[in-house]
């Protein structure tokens, strides 16, 4: 059945919430929801593809890969409004999908004949795909209206994210649903962060949740991440209690039998051993506490305000690596840390890199295990403390950052790995994603999961057994077991 409404997803990706596929994001389910499940949902691929058709080759067009039909003639001609959703604010590279923006989109556009709304992240703060830029301009008469949250408060949100589960019907690849547990920061002092700008700290219901993780249950899917809010561990009042209530119910050990049950940002403060003890016992292996440490430097955190100290981090990787660092039925250990570091922000020096590694050589000399070492440029978006400085400190230091990021990556990341994932280690369900000539890279589901590449084209889309046979900077090589 084709609809009157169509939501036309380009994909989300903010602070507190991923929606680049393989995530499914909020936005497109809570709008689908509002919009009473009855909605077409198509992709910025399936734009691409039509207007501009994808072209046989060596390397996978991961501009074009995430198509939801063969054709979407008819829904284009059959659409009476078209939501657009759109939002990059922590800006990434993505193994097999490119999110839209909103140049592209005014490409595309003034060939549908269709009323035209905005939606997403991008209504409240922007949107810019490239890091060290500015939120890109939207044209005035791009679009007919700019649409905001679709509910008030998490007591209106209850049924349309149940309603909203349907859509997932409409996309044809494996998926991780991202799962929202609250908004707002309980610290909410981070110079460039958008989610104290969006609402005040207010938390979902655990029966809430539930609710909507067994429609989506029902519909299929396996795979969900609790990862749309800024701390995990902050929960009600960083209760435990509460945090217990809300895991066993869709764990390890409830009727329900999940693939992948991850979480995504945590307060490194708030670590301690009984909430890392709940992780380890409730969620898959694989998972990965996201830690937003962003600069170790003393002077950067001062001028950002930032939520933690090297101490408090150094303190909080170690938490997890005891309770953690136990290897998985699929390969991957129950819990590790990831750590997240940008570059850009007030007050970063020439010695902001010096002492940023000096820290990651403390934990590498320790044997304490990072799953990865995220490192970003930020993105300065209007009503953060950032978009004044803009990108002043980029430009003062951005010479500076391919030395810093190449000794990081080869002097940390590359023997971290090898201890992380030594050869002969047996990855077990990679799913296969894109080819790069003759080599072919995938991953596990999950919340951060490790690129696998394969010397050798193998066919995608499928899942296989791979048995560890190398090590890249920041990924492994594998044979078919």
């Amino acid at each position: 059945m084709i609809y009157e409404d169509t939501i036309l997803d380009c994909y989300t990706d903010e602070p507190a919430g991923l929606g680049v596929p393989p995530y499914l994001g909020v936005h497109p389910r809570y709008l689908a929801g509002h919009l009473k499940g009855k909605v077409n949902y198509l992709t910025i691929d399936d734009l691409r593809n039509y207007f501009e058709p994808k072209k046989e080759g060596q390397k996978t067009d991961i501009k074009r890969y995430n198509l939801t039909r063969k054709s979407i003639q008819d829904v284009l001609e059959k659409t009476k409004t078209i939501y657009c959703v759109v939002g990059i604010q922590t800006p990434g590279k993505y193994l097999s999908a490119l999110p839209g923006t909103i140049k592209e989109l005014t490409s595309f556009l003034d060939n549908i004949h269709a009323n035209k709304i905005l939606y997403g992240p991008v209504v409240s703060t922007g949107t810019q795909l490239q890091g060290g830029r500015i939120a890109e301009k939207i044209p005035g008469d791009l679009f007919d209206g700019r649409m905001g949250e679709v509910f008030g408060d998490y007591s209106e949100l209850a049924s349309l994210a149940v309603k909203g589960a349907s859509i997932t019907k409409q996309i044809p690849w494996p998926k991780m649903i991202e799962i929202e547990t609250g908004r707002g920061c309980i610290m909410g002092k981070c110079s460039f962060c958008t989610e104290p700008l969006k609402s005040k700290v207010e938390w979902r219901e655990q029966k809430d949740i539930h609710n909507e993780i067994k429609a989506l249950y029902d519909s299929g899917e396996r795979n969900f991440r609790l990862g749309k809010q800024s701390c995990f561990f902050s929960y009600k009042g960083i209760n435990t209690n509460e945090i217990e209530k809300l895991l066993k119910p869709i764990g390890r050990e409830s009727k329900l039998k999940l693939n992948c049950l991850h979480i995504d940002n945590i307060i490194p403060s708030l670590v301690d051993e009984d909430r890392t003890k709940l992780l380890v016992k409730h969620c898959t292996e694989g998972n990965i506490a996201a830690f937003g440490v962003e600069s170790f430097d003393t002077e950067v955190i001062k001028q950002n305000t930032l939520n933690t100290s090297p101490e408090i981090a150094m303190k909080a990787v170690r938490i997890i690596n005891k309770f953690g660092a136990k290897r998985g039925p699929n390969g991957m250990h129950y819990l590790l840390p990831g750590l997240n570091l940008v570059l850009g922000l007030k007050g970063e020096s020439k010695k902001t890199g010096e002492v940023n590694y000096e820290y990651l050589k403390k934990m590498l000399d320790e044997k304490l295990l990072l799953r990865r070492i995220n490192i970003r440029q930020v993105t300065p978006l209007p009503g953060t403390a950032m978009w004044d400085t803009g990108t002043k400190f980029i430009r003062k230091n951005k010479s500076k950052y391919w030395k810093w990021r190449n000794k990081i990556r080869k002097e940390i990341d590359y023997p971290m790995l090898q201890e992380l994932i030594p050869i002969g280690t047996v990855l077990k369900n990679v799913w296969m994603e894109v080819h790069d000539g003759n080599h072919t890279f995938g991953r596990q589901m999950g919340s951060y999961p490790l690129i696998v590449g394969v010397k050798d084209r193998i066919e995608t889309k499928k899942h296989y057994d791979l048995e560890i046979t190398g090590h890249m900077l920041r990924s492994v090589v594998g044979r078919v077991v």
